[in-house]
C-alpha cells in the first residue's frame, strides 16, 4: 500500500537516491580510515551549505540532541543565559539551559511576530551580562522566521555566545553563519535536507570552542559533551560508533541540495504562493509577520476542528498535514513546504485537498485554493 503524501514540517519525503544510499554496505567506522575521510568530507559539504569555515560535526541523534549538547557543553552551574522567546521552541530552549544549572532570563516577545531588533537592543542596553543567548531561526509551530542575521550580530557586540536552533530553517532559509557572527548553529537531517530523522549537525565557532574547552566544572554528560569531539580527526577516534547508513543518506541529501541551482529561491517563491493562495481564499495565517519559507501555520476556521481536517485529508486524499502543540493545540493547522516537499505539484495537490476538505466541512472559501496557488506562482 502506498503511503500518504506527508506534507508536514518534517520529517519530509525522502528521495529514492537518498534511500538507495541508506542501503549501501557498511564498514567498521572505528577502524576504517576511509570512513574518517568520508565523515570529514561530509562535514565539509555541510560547511558549504551553512556558509561557514567553523568546524561542523554530525551527531547521532535527532535535532534535539544538538540543542542539549550545546547547552551541556557551554553552560556551567550559575551561568547567566538569555533565552530569546517568541514561541514554543524559543521558550523551551530555556528548559535545556536550566538542566545544566543556568540562571535563565527571558526576553519575551509577541508570539505572532518575529523578534524586533530594536526592542532587543533596548533590552540589552541595561541587561547584557549573559554568557550565552539561545534563539530560534524558524519557530516551526507558529511558522515564523526570526531575523537571526541581525540578532546574532547584536548579541556579538555584547560578547554573548549565540546558540541558534536552525533545525527547520537550514536549507530553506538564507543562512550566513560566519557573516552573521553565529557561534553554534544547529540543524537536523529530516527537515529541509529531506534525509531520514536521526542526525543532528552543527557548526561551532572558535569562540564557542574556547568556552567549551576552558570550563571550571566538568561537562555533566558524555553523549552531549562536544569537547569529546575536538580532535576526532587528528586522533582518528569517534566518541561512539557512528550511524554509517544515516550518514550515507545525509551525504547524498546534502549533495542534492548543493547541486540545485537555487533551493533558497525555490522555497521563498513557493512559500509566498502558498500564503497568498490561503489568504486570497479567505483563511487567516497565524503569524502577523516574519513568515517562514519552510512552514505555513493557518488558524483553524470556526466550526471545524483540527481532527476533522486531519482525518478527512488523510482518508479522502491520502495527504497528511499537521496541527501544533502547547498553546496552539487544536487552534492551527500547518503545511510543510520544505526540502523535497517544496515542489509545485505536491503543494498543488495539498491545497486542492485542503480546499475540498474545508468545503465539505462547511467552510466558505473565496476561491479555489489550488487555482489561487497557480495564479500566485504565475504572478
Amino acid at each position: 500500500m502506498k503511503g500518504p503524501l506527508i506534507m508536514t514540517p518534517g520529517p519530509t519525503y525522502v528521495d529514492e537516491e537518498v534511500r538507495a544510499a541508506l542501503a549501501k554496505p557498511i564498514t567498521n567506522p572505528d577502524i576504517d580510515s576511509d570512513f574518517y575521510e568520508y565523515y570529514q568530507n561530509t562535514c565539509s559539504k555541510l560547511q558549504k551549505l551553512m556558509n561557514t569555515e567553523n568546524q561542523v560535526l554530525i551527531l547521532s541523534g535527532e535535532g534535539i540532541l544538538g540543542l542539549e549538547a550545546a547547552c551541556a557543553s557551554l553552560i556551567e552551574p550559575g551561568d547567566k543565559v538569555l533565552c530569546i522567546d517568541n514561541g514554543i521552541f524559543g521558550n523551551g530552549f530555556g528548559d535545556f539551559a536550566k538542566i545544566y544549572g543556568a540562571e535563565v532570563s527571558y526576553f519575551k516577545a509577541d508570539y505572532r511576530k518575529a523578534i524586533n531588533l530594536q526592542e532587543l537592543e533596548e533590552f540589552l542596553e541595561n541587561n547584557h551580562d549573559f554568557k550565552v543567548a539561545t534563539l530560534v531561526h524558524c519557530e516551526t509551530p507558529s511558522g515564523i522566521t526570526n531575523p537571526v542575521d541581525k540578532l546574532c550580530l547584536l548579541l556579538k557586540k555584547h560578547r554573548i555566545i549565540t546558540v541558534v536552533d536552525s533545525v527547520s530553517a537550514i536549507g530553506g532559509e538564507r543562512l550566513e553563519t560566519d557573516k552573521w557572527g553565529m557561534d553554534i548553529v544547529l540543524g537536523g537531517s529530516q527537515k529541509c535536507l529531506s534525509a531520514p530523522p536521526g542526525l543532528t549537525f552543527l557548526s561551532i565557532s572558535q569562540a564557542a570552542w574556547e568556552v567549551i574547552l576552558n570550563r571550571k566544572a566538568p561537562i555533566a554528560s558524555f553523549y552531549c559533551n562536544l569537547a569529546n569531539w575536538k580532535d576526532w580527526y587528528e586522533k582518528q577516534w569517534f566518541p561512539y560508533t557512528q550511524p554509517i547508513s544515516d550518514i550515507y543518506g545525509l551525504r547524498v541529501a546534502v549533495e542534492r541540495w548543493l547541486e540545485e541551482n537555487n533551493p533558497i529561491d525555490r522555497h521563498a517563491k513557493l512559500a509566498n504562493a502558498v500564503r497568498e493562495s490561503l489568504v486570497s481564499g479567505g483563511l487567516e495565517l497565524y503569524p502577523l509577520d516574519g513568515f517562514s519559507n519552510t512552514v505555513t501555520t493557518i488558524n483553524i476556521p470556526k466550526g471545524v476542528s483540527y481532527q476533522d481536517i486531519y482525518d478527512q485529508m488523510l482518508k479522502d486524499h491520502n495527504i497528511m498535514i499537521t496541527g501544533a502543540f502547547g498553546f496552539l493545540k487544536d487552534k492551527v493547522i500547518r503545511i510543510g513546504h520544505m526540502g523535497e516537499n517544496c515542489h509545485e505539484e505536491k503543494l498543488y495537490l495539498t491545497l486542492k485537498a485542503l480546499d475540498l476538505t474545508l468545503r465539505s466541512l462547511g467552510v466558505e472559501l473565496k476561491g479555489e485554493l489550488d487555482k489561487l496557488f497557480i495564479s500566485a506562482i504565475k504572478g
